[in-house]
């Protein structure tokens, strides 16, 4: 089990390709949307799966397997792999690396030359802003998935839950990805607009710090009602703290954005 969780955390690497394709093909003036927007509908997905499995295909299998839960969720599993795979043909198949066609064309072509991996990895790596960025990242998205991971388990253990009703619960959090990330690159861009980089810098600086007061309120509620409510405007900070991330990272060093997403 331990070795598969593995092999989906690496593919959960796909959201770095996608954070490095919406820089090429939008402008720095609105990128912090664009990439907030990719993100967090992206990551949406984590809300929806587990709306989707918790609330509604659990119960399903369940009645397929004569109440058999553990045989229930363990089969529901093979749906969102299904999901992904298709997903991935599609995007190999229909896609453009960049507005000006596909890198392997543009490079052959002389339009885009050829750039070392490793020396754009390094370069991306000395910068000491791409760390800085790193643990600016991990404050909110790493937030973001122990949310997603721990959840569910939280309100049935802490509130007396049932699987289905603590899933659905849980959800919210994903489901604020639907406007929130969104929202924090829109801000750092309107920022950025009136201030330059300093308004990117102080509206991520704001969402972080509104984000750390709310985790510490939501571990001290006692009362259901209150903790999802609490929840969900954490969550709207944490969402947008992660939109206001990737509105910075493409203007670290341009020429090696992919590397630089990367890390952070």
């Amino acid at each position: 089990l331990a070795i598969l969780r593995l092999f989906i955390g690496i593919a959960g690497g796909t959201f770095v390709m996608c954070q490095y394709w919406a820089s090429r093909m939008f402008t720095k003036e609105v990128v912090g949307t664009a990439n907030a927007l990719c993100g967090g509908w992206g990551n949406l997905g984590g809300g929806v799966t587990q709306l989707v499995m918790g609330s509604a295909l659990f119960p399903l299998f369940k009645v397929i397997y004569d109440d058999d839960s553990e045989k229930a969720w363990r089969t529901v599993c093979v749906v969102p792999s299904i999901v992904a795979a298709i997903h991935a043909f599609c995007l190999y198949s229909f896609s453009d690396d960049a507005p000006k066609g596909n890198y392997a064309d543009l490079k052959k072509h002389g339009v885009m030359p050829e750039v070392s991996a490793a020396a754009s990895f390094r370069s991306g790596a000395i910068n000491f802003n791409t760390w800085i960025l790193f643990i600016q990242y991990a404050c909110c998205f790493g937030v973001e998935l122990t949310m997603n991971n721990a959840a569910a388990l939280y309100f049935k253990d802490e509130f007396g839950q049932s699987t289905e009703s603590a899933a659905a619960i849980a959800s919210i959090f994903g489901w604020m990805n639907l406007f929130a990330r969104g929202l924090g690159g829109f801000v750092s861009d309107i920022a950025n607009a009136k201030m330059g980089m300093r308004g990117r810098l102080w509206a991520q600086t704001i969402f972080l710090a509104c984000e750390g007061a709310l985790v510490l309120v939501f571990a001290n509620s006692n009362s259901l009602g209150g903790a999802i409510v609490i929840m969900v405007f954490f969550s709207l900070f944490v969402q947008a703290a992660e939109g206001s991330s990737y509105g910075i990272v493409p203007y670290v060093d341009p020429p090696n954005t992919g590397s630089i997403s990367g890390i952070v």
